[in-house]
């Protein structure tokens, strides 16, 4: 990969903000002249009015709801060019009035490619001068990087910092004064992202919000092609959704009272150690039963991928309670964000076969073509902290697109390096979601304020002791829960009904 000048890329963002004169109207940005920046367009859009375009192919759809009571303000477009071949499109949107003097970034999803429009939306509607990027190409695939090596490094970490200077000098010239505090906020790749920022770039932001991060995305995709191998060794091994369904009530019936409550939720999912044999067929195959194929997948994908002539964890695995949510990869063909590190990093070829993919040297040869310039895996963070940054990650325990345990194994190298866990606990906290799936969903408690705690922990340097979380059926709240740092967990006081979250109170594990 192309290396860069550090010096270049650590250029202070003051380098880029013209000299305060007083606030600028937005259809006077279009005039703005800053390096590697062009202005495509700045205009003032009405309380109501924005209609986001259509969801490109592959894309999720668009949840219009999102955009309900969006108050005016100026958007504007650009387009960064930081090397000769990069294309990265940005946009800022900065409220025409009630701004909260603060900058949010909001992060991406698997390969980028895509602006999020809701993020965007929702971080007006709170205040906050808010910034997005397709990362430099268009679409949700890695073919973009075959043969533009400058691509993939706007990809892995130039785009974002990049798009933070610039959005900074927009707001400068907008409003007359740099933001206040600046803020990221991400989830999968985002968090990745936001990991990234703070390890290459610490004085970017304030406050960083990293939730369930994919910044081993390189052994985060060896074990994603290797859960679907584990079911495809044969026709026996697959595991349909029925079967998922009743290995998942069994791990139920198995651990869930172990944490005390019996409520679908395990707090503690490496608690349990359910055994997939107890379910095992003693004849023929049916409905209440898993083959002994399927027991074997089951053991595998449990137990988690393992270097076959070393023997060391390539990466962690599903936890006991997320077997709803396999599906996703251990389908009949690898997923696609995983396979692409291969077929378009790698190898350089579409056509790769993903059944051919070896844990030793498959592996090795992916570490050295992307030698740590995606990967966001650093544990020093002193710089970021040293300027009173803080960090607030989360992961859901039933996470089916992430092994949660990576969340805890990187927060834990954190706090190695920052001397233990009294010392750490002043700049970074990890909240573990029991039932959370990726990113949000799930049958646990898995809507949060963590903006909210974030700002409140930058602003007033008060760190979140537990964050209350909700879960709704059909829009109405059925379940509430008090989110803790990690490794406390929640714990039922004894009274009261198992659903209010004033009924726990956060303790270490017992």
């Amino acid at each position: 990969m192309t290396k860069f000048s550090i010096a270049a890329l650590l250029l202070p963002t003051a380098s880029l903000i013209a000299a305060p004169t007083g606030a600028n109207t937005c259809d006077s940005l279009s005039k703005l002249n800053l390096p590697n920046v062009t202005i495509n367009s700045s205009q003032s859009v009405a309380a109501g009015a924005f209609t986001p375009p259509a969801a490109p192919p592959g894309g999720f759809p668009v949840n219009m709801a999102q955009f309900k009571g969006l108050p005016e303000f100026c958007r504007v477009m650009a387009t960064l060019a930081p090397s000769s071949d990069s294309d990265i499109k940005i946009e800022v949107w900065l409220p025409a009035s009630g701004w909260n003097n603060d900058f949010q970034a909001i992060g991406n999803g698997g390969w980028n490619g895509i602006m999020g429009y809701g993020p965007l939306a929702e971080g007006v509607k709170r205040g906050f001068a808010t910034a997005g990027t397709d990362t430099g190409h268009a679409g949700g695939s890695a073919s973009f990087a075959i043969g533009h090596p400058e691509k993939l490094a706007d990809f892995a970490y130039r785009a974002v910092h990049e798009m933070t200077v610039t959005s900074k000098a927009i707001i400068q010239n907008f409003y007359g004064s740099a933001p206040r505090y600046s803020y990221w906020n991400g989830c999968s790749t985002g968090g990745r992202q936001g990991l990234k920022e703070a390890q290459k770039f610490p004085a970017d932001f304030d406050g960083i919000i990293a939730g369930a991060p994919a910044n081993y995305q390189t052994h985060l995709h060896v074990w994603s092609i290797w859960v679907a191998q584990q079911v495809n060794k044969s026709p026996d091994s697959s595991l349909p959704a029925a079967k998922l369904a009743l290995l998942h009530q069994a791990v139920l019936a198995a651990c869930d009272a172990t944490d005390g409550v019996k409520d679908g939720l395990l707090d503690d999912p490496t608690k349990c150690h359910f055994d997939p044999k107890s379910i095992e067929c003693k004849g023929a195959d049916s409905a209440a039963c898993l083959t002994t194929a399927q027991v074997e997948a089951v053991q595998a994908i449990y137990a988690g991928p393992k270097n076959p002539r070393t023997g060391k964890e390539v990466f962690p695995t599903f936890e006991p309670g997320s077997e709803l949510g396999w599906s996703i990869l251990a389908g009949k063909q690898a997923a696609s964000v995983a396979s692409d590190s291969f077929s378009y990093v790698v190898y350089k070829n579409p056509a790769w076969d993903w059944k051919t993919m070896n844990l030793d040297s498959d592996v090795a040869l992916l570490d050295k073509t992307e030698d740590g310039s995606i990967d966001a895996m650093d544990p020093n963070m002193k710089a970021f902290f040293a300027h009173k940054g803080k960090l607030l990650m989360y992961h859901g325990w039933s996470d089916q697109l992430i092994a949660p345990l990576n969340s805890v194994n990187y927060y834990s190298s954190v706090v190695k390096n920052l001397g233990g866990e009294k010392k750490a606990s002043d700049d970074v906290r990890l909240f573990m979601v029991p039932g959370m799936a990726h990113c949000g969903g799930g049958e646990g408690p898995n809507t949060f304020d963590q903006v909210g705690a974030i700002q409140q922990w930058v602003e007033q340097g008060k760190a979140p002791e537990q964050m209350i979380a909700s879960h709704s059926d059909k829009g109405t709240v059925d379940r509430t829960r008090p989110l803790c740092p990690y490794p406390q967990v929640a714990r039922y006081k004894g009274t009261g009904s198992t659903d209010d979250a004033a009924n726990f109170s956060c303790a270490l594990p017992q």
